[in-house]
């Protein structure tokens, strides 16, 4: 009996996690951002993303934000990773993206302005953070 039962519960987490994915507090690293890195600040507003459909009826996903360092040392930059997802809040597309400044120093920031095309027409959110490592 308990064979069957764990069975049956395997096959219905197995079927939860193909209908909706994995819960948001369980990462594993596929696909999430990490939100915080020392003395780096990222800023990317929402009303500085673009969504749209090109007129050759590509969708276009534009998005532009800054990086601060507002330590008093000099610091890395990580990639960073930008994740849509749709409206069930699954991963939907994903791409990582490279500071052209590899190091900043203490207040200095560095622009970025990145886009991509024929994103899937089912992206309806943005998330921007670090790359996990």
């Amino acid at each position: 009996m308990a064979a069957i039962a764990f069975a049956v519960l395997s096959l219905a987490v197995l079927g939860a996690v193909a209908r909706y994915g994995l819960p948001q507090w369980l990462s594993l690293g596929a696909g999430g951002t990490v939100q915080t890195q020392p003395d780096l600040v990222l800023s990317f507003p929402p009303n500085r993303q673009d969504r749209r459909t090109l007129p050759n009826g590509a969708e276009f996903f534009g998005v532009s934000g800054t990086i601060v360092n507002i330590g008093k040392q000099r610091r890395a930059v990580p990639t960073l990773l930008i994740v849509l997802r749709d409206a069930q809040n699954r991963l939907v597309y994903s791409w990582e993206v490279t500071s052209p400044k590899p190091v900043l120093a203490p207040g200095e920031v560095v622009p970025i302005v990145e886009a991509v095309t024929d994103i899937p027409k089912s992206a309806k959110v943005a998330e921007i953070g670090w790359k996990p490592n």
